[in-house]
């Protein structure tokens, strides 16, 4: 095997683990938020479940979903002070 040969094959081992590395971490980051956006979406209903006895209710579409879903616990509670705001 020639010496071109086998440093154009550790180049490209370079190249493939670095933009391997660089997929994977958005990859993750945006399986994160899918995921708390679905948990989200089950807190929002569970809180209008729990809100239909006393006449509250938040919509529940995408921006809320994912509003509830990147801030957490703490996006459910600013959703409902801005519901009680407006």
């Amino acid at each position: 095997m020639d010496t071109n040969t086998i440093i154009t094959y550790l180049a490209c081992i370079c190249f493939l683990f670095i933009f391997g590395r660089l997929l994977v971490l958005p990859i993750k980051t945006i399986l994160k938020l899918v995921i708390n956006s679905i948990f989200g979406g089950i807190l929002i209903y569970v809180i209008n479940w729990i809100g239909s006895i006393f006449g509250f209710h938040i919509g529940l579409n995408f921006i809320t979903a994912i509003l509830v879903g990147v801030l957490g616990v703490p996006g459910a509670i600013l959703l409902v002070i801005i519901k009680l705001i407006i």
